[in-house]
């Protein structure tokens, strides 16, 4: 298969607090070099690496370095990684709008990019307008941006303020219309940044669905940038994974999102097996001692698949609250998505229901091979319909985080999905 994209060592620098060289002989210099013989910027020095949280030492800074890649035609690639980590800059020198410092990069087809809000557009220009001009910018007949016309319009749900002043649109309406012309107007290779999260629902499952289309169905190229993992992981079958301007990683996009989660956790040392609270004597019932433990009465974050666990709860009771109801949720960390739910009421009896002052710890026990690897996140909360007009007495979001290690099946295969219980095949004859 034909490569469609090729990044070749780019490397993309930046002079903080000022914008050339200096001189306007430099200037000149640093034309002449990059822009008509074709060499490096020679007055690139080495700089710091594009690292938010520390001082930078130097006045230079690499928004990306040594990038190095290649991308076949037809894969829906998904480029993920922290604020700052050089991904929009990634998909800017793709889309020409800025040129590498370093490096060659090399592209098959036509690029179409929906970058930023409003990108491309001109406000006192009508939708239709800006249409035929995006069209045009992209090599397009105006014939041919006339048969496509209809169904980017209607893709976009702006038939009714086509004829309107885009300066007049929201940002939600803005991105819907760039998204439509950018997607119908069939580019060979499809730029896509975070822009989607500014639609709503539907249009982000409109829009995804048409990403799959483009690629699939049209064998196009696409590049997708977003924080939503779960979208990611649904649209895109390889994932580069970008940390302070570098590839971390490159290869399918749930190994790749699965380190993403990792590094993340552990750089915020959000994982751990035990969390804890002083009691607070205003409230009634409270949740004050959580922690994750195996089968040796052991906090642990970190467990496999193939082990059962505990998640033990204490309850502190100052005063006796009627009807009293828990609930404890698993969320995947990695989209939010709840996997698990139980209540105190799941077997008839409320366990909840009595009980009396004082410390009350609370065991529940979860299966080995119950979910699949991956990390997790609880949330609890308690409730009661006679207690106050929210119903909430105590609640809890994300207070610990722990995560279960690939169980690997005696033929050597890793299970995936949310769960991996064990089930019986029944031959009936």
């Amino acid at each position: 298969m034909a490569t469609a994209i090729e990044f070749n060592h780019v490397g993309k620098q930046y002079r903080l607090g000022l914008v050339s060289t200096g001189t306007l002989s430099h200037d000149l210099n640093r034309w002449w070099q990059t822009s008509i013989l074709g060499k490096e910027d020679p007055y690139l020095k080495i700089g710091d690496v594009n690292d938010r949280a520390s001082k930078a030492n130097s006045e230079y800074v690499w928004a990306l370095r040594d990038i190095d890649f290649k991308i076949e035609q037809g894969d829906v690639v998904g480029i993920i990684g922290r604020n700052g980590a050089g991904k929009s800059t990634l998909l800017k020198l793709l889309s020409k709008v800025t040129a590498p410092s370093v490096g060659t990069i090399r592209a098959r087809g036509r690029i179409a990019s929906l970058l930023e809000v409003g990108t491309g557009f001109h406000g006192e220009m009508t939708g239709r307008e800006n249409i035929y001009m995006n069209g045009a910018i992209l090599g397009m007949t105006k014939d041919e941006i006339s048969r496509k016309l209809d169904e980017i319009v209607d893709f976009s749900g702006c038939e009714k303020y086509i004829d309107t002043p885009v300066k007049r649109y929201s940002s939600g309406m803005t991105v819907r219309l760039g998204f439509a012309v950018a997607a119908f107007l069939e580019p060979e290779i499809l730029v896509v940044d975070e822009v989607l999260a500014v639609g709503d629902a539907e249009f982000q499952k409109k829009a995804i669905g048409k990403m799959q289309d483009v690629s699939q169905g049209d064998g196009r190229t696409v590049l997708f940038v977003s924080h939503n993992m779960a979208s990611v992981r649904q649209l895109c079958h390889t994932g580069i994974l970008l940390n302070q301007g570098t590839i971390q990683m490159m290869g399918e996009m749930g190994d790749v999102i699965d380190q993403y989660i990792a590094d993340s956790a552990v750089e915020t040392d959000s994982i751990g097996a035990v969390w804890h609270k002083d009691v607070l004597e205003d409230k009634p019932v409270q949740l004050i001692h959580a922690e994750i433990q195996n089968t040796k009465g052991e906090p642990t974050y970190s467990l496999s698949c193939d082990e059962d666990f505990y998640i033990k709860l204490t309850i502190d009771v100052n005063e006796k609250v009627p009807g009293l109801k828990g609930l404890l949720v698993i969320d995947r960390t990695s989209d939010n998505v709840s996997v698990f739910t139980s209540a105190s009421y799941d077997l008839g009896i409320n366990k909840l229901e009595n009980l009396p002052k004082g410390i009350t710890n609370i065991s529940i026990h979860v299966p080995k091979r119950y979910l699949g690897h991956g990390q997790y996140m609880l949330k609890f909360a308690m409730t009661s319909t006679l207690y106050s007009q929210s119903n909430v007495v105590d609640s809890l979001r994300n207070f610990i985080n722990f995560e279960l290690n690939d169980y690997v099946s005696p033929r050597g295969n890793k299970r995936t999905g949310f769960f991996s219980t064990l089930i019986d095949w029944e031959i009936v004859q």
